[in-house]
């Protein structure tokens, strides 16, 4: 029998003398592991009397719990000076400045959408919105376009090649709408008035200048129910331009236009001041077109199944972008979409800086 005095003195100067946790484990492994010296004495047990067994277990079991607690003080132990050492090599000097990271903004025509919709969300409007990729229908035949018109060619709006019928010949011919006009045709086939919504979001045209570019955004409203008038029309717009440039300045006229889905149709303009070279609105004595408005147009209600002797309703339709040059003073539409870092770092927004008009938009 292995003197248990000794083997126990051995196993605790071998603990002691560990330097590191992977040497402790080597010695936890040599002496209680399933091949160790004192599990190995564990195993003898069997072969003995009921009077050694007795005897000897206890005794056995008692180096096992020296070793175990020996082992365990001596890793706490290494763990704190390891922890110790790290702390001592890793100082922080908490006076330093932050390394700099970059920050995303947001864009501002984002910003400027988020404004327009929280505007016309506390007049009351609901938002609606629908795909991007639509039907001539909804584009345009629900809207009154006649079947000549310029703006169903291929020069002024993006086509889809047609689909193939199950039977060979060409079928549907689908479009990128050109206006969000197209929401407003949904909402009035899938609810009964009053309808009283904003349609912000993408459209696409074949243009490309200082002021338009080929995908651009727009916010359209549209407002049905019994005896709505241009009066209704009027105060709305206004009030939200006073509200949006934040001025009760804001001077406006009306001139008299066409649009096939409005009767009468109107566009209007703004007072403003063009000197020194920035556009200045609620000031001077120039006039700046800035949306195009109307009266639906009763083929528009009926196409979309409202008797237009019982309903009226107003619609009006104004560029995000354009708004947004207008506001933030920016010079060049193209500008928006040249991911030019430098640009959207002066002309972007806070994350933060979410739009309410009760607070303050800008």
């Amino acid at each position: 029998m292995t003197d248990l005095k000794t083997l126990e003195s051995d196993v605790l100067a071998q603990v002691a003398a560990a330097a590191d946790l992977s040497a402790l484990d080597a010695v936890r492994v040599a002496a209680l592991g399933k091949t160790g010296s004192i599990s190995g004495l564990l195993k003898t047990l069997g072969a003995m009397s009921p009077e050694e067994r007795k005897t000897q277990g206890a005794a056995i079991n008692a180096l096992r719990d020296a070793a175990a607690t020996a082992i365990a003080d001596r890793k706490a132990a290494l763990e704190t000076a390891e922890l110790d050492a790290r702390l001592a090599s890793e100082t922080l000097d908490l006076t330093l400045p932050a390394p700099y990271r970059r920050k995303g903004s947001v864009h501002p025509t984002m910003q400027t959408m988020d404004e327009m919709v929280a505007i016309f969300a506390e007049m009351g409007f609901a938002v609606a919105e629908g795909p991007d990729i639509d039907d001539d229908f909804h584009n345009f035949t629900a809207l009154n376009f006649p079947p000549k018109h310029p703006a169903r060619e291929m020069h002024d709006t993006f086509f889809f090649n047609p689909k193939t019928n199950a039977d060979g010949s060409e079928g549907e011919r689908m479009l990128l709408r050109t206006h969000t006009s197209t929401v407003q045709v949904r909402t009035m086939m899938s609810q009964k008035p009053p309808i009283r919504i904003i349609a912000p979001g993408r459209t696409y045209r074949c243009d490309n200048d200082a002021t338009h570019t080929p995908v651009f955004h727009q916010v359209e409203g549209l407002v049905i129910d019994k005896g709505i008038h241009m009066g209704h029309l009027k105060w709305t717009l206004e009030t939200f331009l006073a509200r949006f440039f934040e001025t009760d300045a804001v001077t406006t006229q009306f001139r008299p236009h066409h649009f096939p889905f409005t009767e009468p149709s109107a566009e209007m303009d703004v007072q403003c001041d063009r000197s020194g070279g920035e556009i200045k609105i609620g000031q001077g004595t120039s006039w700046l077109e800035i949306l195009g408005c109307g009266m639906v147009h009763p083929n528009v209600l009926r196409a979309c199944g409202i008797d237009p002797d019982e309903y009226q309703g107003f619609a009006f339709g104004m560029g995000v972008d354009r708004l947004g040059m207008l506001k933030y003073g920016m010079p060049d539409l193209r500008d928006m979409w040249s991911s030019d870092s430098r640009w959207l770092a002066h002309y972007g927004f806070s994350a933060f800086a979410a739009p309410n008009a009760a607070s303050g938009l800008s």
